[in-house]
């Protein structure tokens, strides 16, 4: 009960423009800003790319910052920043791998709007990795429940027409499995997170141990031989190491080799453990945000777990 008042909490933090704009602002959170963003810039979150891929072998999921833009202005920016970064990292010849969520690029003006900027970011993935080998798509992200439809039917009318996209799907939810399993049989690209947006018991398991048992059931699905027969790419994003070897030796015990799927994790958060599983093998991609808009993944990020308060009191009375 209480992470859920916490998770809620810091959402409302993430929502709140007054609470953005003093924290964007203050000196005392520029500690915050450099955990957690690459910068900036196109350029900035480019060659933080770079670097990782160059230091430690890990690839990146690139994402320009913002969520709920409600300003036809700002949505038509924020398309930009993205087509930017994607052309940014086709000419370092690195996956063309951009993160995008629904409520960033439209939905909240009109999903037709937001269809639309999502097709053509897809398209332009499309024509800038086609000489380039890797693991280039258009990443849906996941908000909250409200757009758990529409986002996945976002996906697969793209995904229909040839595209190259993938899918995030939440373990928190008790509704995953059949979206899962779904996505299995299109033999599609799936991004497994825990899920940071809170949600009432009969949506969402609410414990932590219900969310790892589902977290393993839905890894069983994504590593069964159904998974493999269709072209399915699993993708499992988490900091916890059981989860990794759990991960690890279902691969090796139904016949998936390294390269065949991957870990993706979040800049500033246990990247040691993230070096280290690339060290041994495994293809590791670094979820790589970066604009002027970063207070709400900085708070998202603290209200994963409470035990994260003493980095906001830091923030509030530094």
């Amino acid at each position: 009960m209480m992470k859920r008042i916490w998770q809620a909490c810091m959402i409302g933090l993430a929502r709140s423009n007054a609470t953005k704009n003093f924290m964007q602002n203050s000196r005392a959170t520029s500690f915050l800003r450099k955990k957690y963003v690459a910068g900036e810039t196109v350029a900035a979150g480019a060659e933080r790319a770079v670097a990782l891929l160059e230091q430690n072998g890990i690839c990146s999921s690139l994402f320009f910052m913002g969520e709920y833009v409600e300003d036809p202005t700002l949505v038509a920016e924020t398309v930009q920043q993205k087509q930017d970064v994607a052309e940014a990292i086709a000419q370092r010849q690195l996956d063309i791998h951009i993160s995008v969520d629904p409520t960033q690029i439209g939905h909240v003006i009109s999903p037709q709007l937001m269809q639309g900027y999502a097709q053509q970011l897809a398209q332009k993935i499309q024509r800038l990795s086609a000489d380039t080998k890797g693991i280039h798509c258009l990443m849906f992200d996941m908000e909250d429940a409200s757009l758990n439809d529409p986002t996945i039917a976002l996906h697969n009318t793209l995904q229909d027409q040839g595209l190259p996209v993938a899918l995030t799907l939440q373990a928190y939810m008790r509704r995953t499995m059949k979206d899962m399993e779904h996505q299995v049989q299109r033999g599609s690209r799936v991004r497994l997170v825990k899920g940071a947006f809170a949600a009432g018991p009969k949506q969402a398991f609410q414990s932590t141990a219900e969310i790892k048992d589902n977290s393993r059931r839905l890894i069983e699905v994504m590593f069964s031989k159904t998974a493999k027969s269709t072209g399915f790419y699993p993708i499992i994003a988490t900091h916890d190491t059981n989860l990794h070897d759990f991960v690890i030796d279902l691969a090796q015990q139904n016949g998936w080799a390294k390269g065949e799927y991957e870990f993706e994790m979040l800049l500033g958060v246990r990247e040691d453990v993230a070096q280290n599983l690339a060290q041994n093998g495994e293809r590791v991609r670094l979820y790589v945000p970066f604009g002027r808009d970063w207070w709400p993944h900085a708070v998202r990020r603290i209200g994963e777990n409470p035990r994260n308060a003493v980095l906001l009191a830091r923030s509030l009375f530094s």
